[in-house]
């Protein structure tokens, strides 16, 4: 490469003649002119390969199925580009004791005859034999009850646990993480309160004082941890004013997410419409719930397209509302909105737990202990919100699905009840 001295001969020889002092000086300031924006791109360039110097750590909170599921794309994914990843991946589990079943492949007696510790049997056979059992976790998954250590060097974070323990969570962590660190939600709900309601992405980032995208999609757990082939999105739209990342570091961008998330079995698409994300996460599950309650009547696939159409309409309403940037297409266009909405009215834990309840005479959460392994409902505590925000602002009636919904979980209406719910004006 030439040096700097070289490069101002050149200019000054190829552009200048022998010719008077003045006009010598003139084209000296030129060249020194170009010389300095020949020295900025050099430096741009040298910047940009310096870019892959490190290498983003990624931490998963959260080892239910849905977090156990992810990290493992992660992993996957870490391993597949190690010039943006490291590779080892720390997912933050809580803590607990399980005996492994007798019947389990890897099952010894001389270490599973008592309970031992969810970590150790997670870091031991690479499975998450509580929550996502007989799935593979890649070897670089490590699991890991000390919350602090497991964000402390983490650059992304990925939020992944039931919406009531967010709060708690966050309250651990304050001071740990990196000032840098950039995170995504994949957490189905919103979080309610006197000032108002918010999305648990934009509650994270004003938490912890950082930026929180969103993931949501037509995502059963189980399918897409055996790898069964279906879509999410991802909404990451970050404001100029963050900390900035160090230089060394690529910059965390829609590829980057890309690169993060996309398998060959689980497609991603990346947008900027976190408020459509999230809110579509969120309120599919009241819509689920109902359409539970309709195919424990064994009402049939009409009544439960009718169900769907009018919970579809009442989540677009919802988000046009009261988040002025979501975008109605997102509803429509996007895994999060309608291809979410018929995933979970057709097999999800909020369909199954509601269609239960009503076939077997029992309250949901009874259901919810029955069947569910110890992991929590969304749907239930997200139509009690929601439910509270709407009555607060007397607008109940402007969303009968989600109002009906909250009144049959509260016993005040009958499933059967859900055609006059629906639309009471036409109901006699």
């Amino acid at each position: 490469m030439p040096t700097p001295s070289s490069l101002v001969r050149s200019i000054i020889t190829n552009t200048v003649p022998a010719i008077s002092t003045t006009t010598a000086a003139t084209a000296n300031s030129t060249a020194i002119r170009r010389l300095g924006l020949i020295k900025r791109n050099l430096s741009s360039s040298s910047t940009a390969n310096m870019t892959s110097t490190r290498k983003h750590r990624v931490t998963v909170i959260g080892s239910g199925n849905w977090g156990s599921a992810i990290s493992k794309i992660v992993a996957e994914n870490t391993q597949v580009h190690p010039n943006i990843f490291e590779p080892e991946v720390f997912m933050w589990v809580f803590e607990e004791h399980y005996k492994l079943p007798s019947d389990h492949p890897k099952y010894d007696a001389s270490k599973h005859s008592s309970p031992q510790k969810l970590t150790t049997l997670i870091n031991d056979l690479h499975e998450n034999v509580k929550y996502l059992p007989s799935i593979n976790l890649p070897n670089n998954v490590i699991a890991t009850p000390d919350i602090k250590e497991a964000v402390r060097e983490a650059t992304i974070l990925v939020f992944n646990v039931p919406h009531q323990f967010v709060g708690n969570i966050c309250k651990q962590i304050e001071g740990s993480i990196l000032p840098y660190a950039r995170a995504v939600s994949c957490i189905k709900g919103v979080d309610v309160s006197a000032d108002g309601i918010s999305l648990f992405s934009d509650y994270i980032g004003k938490r912890l004082g950082i930026y929180c995208g969103a993931l949501s999609g037509a995502n059963i757990a189980n399918e897409v941890a055996a790898e069964k082939f279906s879509e999410t999105t991802v909404a990451y739209d970050p404001p100029g004013n963050l900390t900035p990342l160090p230089e060394e570091l690529p910059p965390v961008d829609h590829s980057v997410m890309k690169n993060l998330f996309h398998r060959p079995y689980f497609h991603v698409r990346v947008v900027n419409d976190v408020a459509g994300v999230s809110l579509g996460g969120a309120l599919k599950n009241i819509v689920a719930l109902a359409s539970g309650f309709v195919d424990g009547l064994g009402w049939g696939d009409n009544a439960k397209a009718a169900v769907m159409r009018v919970g579809l309409l009442e989540m677009q309403k919802f988000g046009k509302t009261f988040f002025k940037s979501c975008r109605s297409e997102t509803f429509t266009e996007e895994s999060c909105g309608v291809a979410d909405l018929i995933t979970s009215c057709n097999g999800g834990r909020n369909h199954r737990c509601a269609m239960l309840s009503v076939r077997e005479g029992k309250s949901i959460e009874e259901i919810e202990a029955q069947v569910l392994n110890g992991q929590k409902l969304q749907g239930t505590s997200t139509a009690k919100e929601v439910n509270q925000f709407l009555k607060e602002r007397g607008l109940e009636k402007e969303y009968p699905l989600f109002t009906g919904v909250h009144l049959i979980l509260r016993g005040k209406a009958k499933v059967q009840d859900l055609p006059k719910l629906i639309e009471p004006e036409y109901s006699n």
